[in-house]
């Protein structure tokens, strides 16, 4: 039985996922996890304990292993793990993202540099240690610019500034979230800078695929259809296919491959981020040497039978993965965002909303009691929302219908000392 290692941080969502994908295939799945060393197997998934910031200890880890289990593939979910998979995958002699490649894709300011050598639109851009507000003044590429911590993903963090005293608070904000402990213990090495870069107005757009030997294939292009233009940078709903017209659409996959070639992403998933200005010029933003985060992965589905877990592990074993296609319906998500600070009570409504026509899943991750709190300080959503329709405007339609039928009830946090 061919054996796929998956790299992840904890156990979660995406993780049961890929585990159904490979019970379906007939593939036995292997874990390297970042957790905690003194325990003998504390989850019970006799997974490999590695530390995602201590590289060569745990590739270490990995190969003894591998001595025993063979490895026939890997595949990393999430951002922390991917410079260990590719030196994993180096060693072990797999075919997957170079090194250098993941190292970039994990780190915004090697991504930047590399994008704007390469020749590919790059909004102008420097990097700034934290904590010097006003001698970060002179990086400034001009107003409105973004502010975004090296370290963080998923848009924490990351604020729009218009003038000079918007731009102090943005600093010390962004500042007072990285000192806090959860943060500074997850040892990145970029805890303590800042990218100062230039802010692109546009449509902002997501792409999903896989780079095959150097060669990309868009699985999806999701359009972003609430407009993304700060002070903070919420993700709320993706829709594909995309209403993008079809010569701008290929000029989106285009620059994804681009992208990916210019950080040397070679082998494996690919996620990226970009912005299509007004004119029409596209601007790949971010770009991950991993498939897309958590429960969004249920939005795609291929023909024939397939989720996009089963697709990338098929294609972690050097299986073409050509024949799939996506679903012929349009598709949804809606991230359900947080709008307050406070302890998250419940949520009502959850049944109406899932018997709006169109809904195929609702799914509340948020706990009872767990502190919860919107961008730019926020890392989580109170939960998803997927939908199904005959035009990408029919799925995003039934989303905000499902989202309106739902309540949240949350409270305020009770003051220390009060």
């Amino acid at each position: 039985m061919p054996r796929v290692l998956v790299l992840s941080h904890t156990t979660g969502y995406q993780l049961r996922a890929f585990n159904d994908a490979a019970q379906t295939l007939g593939v036995e799945l292997a874990f390297a996890t970042d957790r905690c060393h003194h325990l003998d197997d504390p989850w019970q998934d006799r997974a490999i304990p590695v530390r995602f910031f201590d590289v060569d200890a745990s590739v270490t880890a990995i190969v003894r292993y591998a001595q025993e289990f063979p490895i026939d593939g890997l595949i990393a979910v999430g951002d922390q793990p991917v410079v260990l998979a590719a030196r994993a995958a180096d060693t072990l002699g797999l075919t997957w993202h170079s090194p250098a490649g993941a190292r970039a894709s994990s780190d915004k300011r090697r991504s930047r540099a590399a994008l704007a050598a390469s020749g590919l639109p790059s909004p102008a851009f420097a990097v700034v240690p934290a904590g010097v507000a006003r001698m970060a003044e002179i990086y400034v590429p001009g107003y409105p610019c973004v502010l975004k911590p090296l370290g963080l993903s998923g848009s924490r963090g990351v604020i729009r500034v218009n003038d000079e005293q918007e731009f102090v608070a943005a600093f010390a904000r962004i500042n007072a979230l990285l000192a806090r402990p959860q943060i500074r213990a997850s040892r990145t090495g970029l805890e303590n800078q800042i990218l100062v870069e230039q802010y692109i107005d546009g449509r902002e757009f997501a792409v999903e695929g896989v780079m095959t030997h150097g060669a990309f294939r868009a699985f999806a292009i999701f359009d972003k259809p609430d407009p993304l233009e700060g002070p903070f940078f919420e993700e709320t709903i993706y829709v594909t296919p995309s209403r993008l017209p079809a010569d701008l659409q290929q000029r989106v996959i285009g620059h994804v491959q681009g992208a990916a070639t210019a950080l040397g992403l070679h082998h494996g998933p690919v996620h990226a981020e970009c912005r299509v200005t007004r004119g029409g010029d596209v601007f790949v933003l971010e770009i991950a040497a991993r498939p897309i985060g958590g429960l969004c992965s249920r939005v795609l589905a291929f023909s024939p039978d397939a989720s996009l877990e089963n697709v990338l592990l098929q294609h972690a074993l050097g299986a073409p993965v050509d024949g799939y296609a996506r679903e012929s319906l349009a598709a949804a998500v809606m991230m359900i965002p947080i709008p307050q600070r406070g302890m998250f009570k419940g949520v009502s409504g959850e049944e109406r909303a899932r018997a709006v026509p169109g809904v195929s899943e609702v799914h509340i991750t948020a706990k009872h009691g767990q502190l919860i709190e919107p961008l730019p300080e926020a890392g989580s959503y109170l939960g998803f929302i997927f939908a199904r329709g005959a035009t990408p405007q029919d799925a995003e339609a039934v989303v905000r219908a499902a989202h309106r039928e739902l309540q949240f009830d949350i409270a305020k946090p009770i003051a220390v000392g009060s």
